[in-house]
């Protein structure tokens, strides 16, 4: 058991913290005993006969030689701590520590931690404030300068490895569905589903100059195959046909995702009004951010991807600034669907911090926009859904993977085997942590012009062949909501016994794991067992 000593401003941070770091814990009680008793606060530090004491502070304690520690302020751009083989992204200040090690150093090898025998344990003091890094992570989000880093998880792993280093065993629901290795999330954002609504319009002569030009380019570059090419240029050529009703439209991808698939389930987020392209905090958004179709359009779509098992949400406009519309949005998808709970992805991710609890206001079941327009990776710091911190039961997906961040001209821009060396190593990441892979493939970047078909089908197979469970994104939500129901009722890992109080769920989720770390093997070796859904408790 990790007793938890933090400053009542970052009690819900701890809370959402260990939903994360799902292993047994409570806040501070003077009269229990703890394994592990971790403090991150102002105060002093609480007696206790813990087997391991760690603190966690930005600044040098009342106990500590001042000329041993140096003091790293917040402003200092571009700080890393260096664990292992990770990166560890630094958002507020820390402390390094003159004879500390070389367990965790900063860029210039100075190191950030310090560990030390007290009595019959062991003190080990970590020079950062890891509540507020994670209340950063979890509120601001990261840069995208370090969207390569899952750094919630890291901070997650470091303690882990810790208490398991220091001779303490320790038991955990990881993030992982049993007889997986992860999760895949795959989604499309549904913002041009038929180029038969656009009649030389900004989308259409958009189309015809990159079907012609910029595809040539791409071709020349070797980016292109000139199968595609040909089939892009046919395309360009048939659209008068198209507008005509006499040739296939060539965006209209409905029926052609579920073959790509495989059968996997996936989620498609659906623009709710036609031609509305809402505001932001300033005023009007651009003008072409309004979509030339609505949720009624397509009506009969969103019935045939139902009927597959597919799930539709909201691709909001104006539901992250503003509760009365967001209702309006749930409403209009409420009426093709049936559906009760909806989730919501904003279009062009927009976002601030009132959006969390304005979206759940509006009555959303989840939302998925955290993420970047402009590269890949972890916004939030994590592979996991999580709670939004000012929110009661809105849950977030994140969003790590889109097809225009990796081969827009204006962002990453990359040629094919380029994006597969990116995209490989967010799912290696997901295989060493656990966690989920939101994947954003919009709607028509499987037809003319972008044709990123293929590339879609390599990534959806690279997953499957890694272990991944894959499903909308509702379930994805709905398993994190059964792991973090689940709770510890006996955890005497010196008896070998451990007891999980797991309640019943939905019949398509995939069962938790037990995992638990023996410290005292050399090796760590880790025991996993399903823990099968229940009324009573269930006995690993």
């Amino acid at each position: 058991m990790i007793g938890v000593v933090a400053n009542p401003s970052q009690y819900a941070v701890v809370k959402e913290f260990f939903e994360l770091f799902k292993t047994p814990w409570e806040f501070y009680q003077p009269e229990s005993q703890y394994d592990v008793l971790l403090c991150a606060w102002d105060g002093v530090v609480p007696k206790n006969d813990a087997k391991m004491l760690i603190i966690y502070a930005s600044y040098r304690l009342p106990s500590e030689v001042e000329n041993d520690i140096e003091y790293i302020p917040e402003d200092s751009l571009g700080r890393n701590l260096l664990y292992q083989e990770s990166r560890i992204p630094i958002y507020g200040s820390y402390v390094t520590f003159a004879n500390g090690g070389s367990l965790l150093v900063d860029e210039e090898s100075r190191s950030a931690i310090h560990l030390q025998q007290s009595g019959a344990g062991v003190l080990v003091r970590v020079g950062y404030d890891l509540f507020e890094e994670v209340r950063t992570l979890l509120t601001d989000g990261q840069p995208a300068a370090n969207a390569d880093s899952p750094t919630l998880e890291l901070h997650v792993g470091l303690l882990r490895d810790l208490i398991l280093d220091n001779g303490i065993s320790l038991v955990e629901i990881p993030p992982v569905p049993a007889g997986y290795q992860f999760i895949a999330c795959l989604t499309h954002d549904v913002d041009h589903p038929s180029l038969r609504m656009h009649k030389l319009d900004r989308t259409a002569l958009g189309f015809l100059y990159r079907a012609f030009f910029g595809s040539l380019v791409r071709a020349c570059q070797g980016r292109l195959s000139l199968r595609d090419l040909l089939r892009i240029w046919m395309a360009a050529l048939k659209l008068p046909l198209v507008w005509f009703g006499f040739a296939k439209d060539p965006w209209s991808q409905f029926d052609d995702y579920p073959r790509l698939e495989r059968g996997c389930a996936s989620s498609f987020f659906v623009i709710p009004f036609r031609g509305d392209p809402g505001s932001t905090k300033q005023g009007p958004a651009p003008r072409l951010r309004a979509s030339a179709y609505g949720a009624m359009d397509i009506a009969d779509h969103i019935q045939t991807l139902l009927s597959t098992g597919c799930e539709v949400g909201v691709h909001g406009i104006d539901a992250w600034r503003d509760r009365s519309k967001g209702r309006q949005e749930l409403e209009r998808l409420q009426q093709p669907t049936g559906a009760q709970d909806i989730g919501v992805r904003m279009h062009w991710l927009y976002f601030d911090q009132e959006s969390p609890t304005l979206l759940e206001e509006a009555g959303f079941a989840y939302d998925s926009t955290i993420g970047y327009n402009e590269t890949i990776g972890y916004r939030a710091g994590t592979t996991q859904v999580y709670k939004h911190l000012q929110t009661a039961q809105l849950f977030e997906l994140p969003l790590h993977i889109m097809d225009t961040a990796l081969f827009f001209p204006c962002y990453l821009d990359l040629a094919p085997a380029k994006a597969r060396e990116r995209v490989q190593k967010i799912i290696d990441q997901a295989v060493r942590w656990g966690g989920c892979v939101t994947v954003n493939w919009h709607d028509r970047s499987i037809a003319p012009e972008r044709q990123w078909g293929d590339f879609y089908v390599e990534l959806v197979e690279e997953m499957e062949r890694r272990g991944a469970w894959f499903s909308t994104a509702s379930q994805v939500v709905a398993w994190f909501r059964k792991r973090r129901s689940a709770v510890f009722e006996d955890e005497s890992l010196e008896s070998g016994h451990v007891r999980v109080n797991a309640p019943n769920g939905r019949d398509d989720l995939p069962d938790l794991q037990v995992r638990v770390h023996n410290a005292q093997d050399s090796q760590q070796n880790t025991e996993v067992a399903a823990c099968h859904p229940c009324t009573q408790p269930t006995a690993v």
